[in-house]
C-alpha cells in the first residue's frame, strides 16, 4: 500500500447548486403564494349632535319603507320607478330648488331603494339632501 505522508488534497465546496435550489424554492413559494383580501370593511362612523346646525324651516320628505315603496309628503307613490319618483319629487318642490330634502329610509329598505331617492332627487334639482337617522339608545347599545 502506498500511503502519502505530508500531501493531503485540498477539498473544495461548490456551493453553486445550493444556491440554485434556493432560489427555485424562493420562485416557487412567489409563485404559489396567494394573498387573500379582507372583505369585511372596519369603519369608523361620525358621530351626529342632537340638535340640527340650522333649522331647516319646512323640508320635503321622501319615505322608503322597508320593502323598498316610496312616499314623497305623505303621499304613497303608484310603482317604484326613478321616472316616477322624479316626478313626484319635482312637483311637490315646486320652484324652490333649495328646499330641504330628508330622506328617511327604514333601516331594512334595500339600499338601491335609497340610492333611488337620492338619484331622483338630484335629478330634480333639489341638492340640500339629509338622511334621517334616529338617535342611538345608549343603555342598548353596551
Amino acid at each position: 500500500m502506498n500511503f502519502q505522508t505530508g500531501q493531503r488534497e485540498e477539498l473544495e465546496l461548490n456551493i453553486t447548486p445550493l444556491i440554485d435550489i434556493v432560489f427555485l424554492l424562493l420562485i416557487f413559494f412567489m409563485v404559489s403564494t396567494t394573498f387573500q383580501t379582507e372583505s369585511q370593511l372596519h369603519v369608523q362612523l361620525p358621530e351626529a349632535s342632537e340638535e340640527p346646525a340650522i333649522d331647516p324651516g319646512d323640508p320635503l320628505e321622501v319615505v322608503v319603507s322597508a320593502e323598498g315603496q316610496y312616499a314623497v309628503g305623505g303621499r304613497e307613490l303608484g310603482d317604484n320607478a326613478l321616472a316616477t319618483l322624479t316626478e313626484a319629487l319635482i312637483s311637490a318642490a315646486g320652484n324652490d330648488r333649495e328646499q330641504p330634502l330628508i330622506i328617511r329610509a327604514d333601516a331594512r329598505a334595500p339600499h338601491q331603494a335609497v340610492v333611488r331617492a337620492m338619484d331622483a332627487s338630484s335629478r330634480a334639482g333639489l341638492t340640500n339632501l339629509s338622511i334621517a337617522t334616529a338617535q342611538r339608545d345608549e343603555a342598548a347599545a353596551e
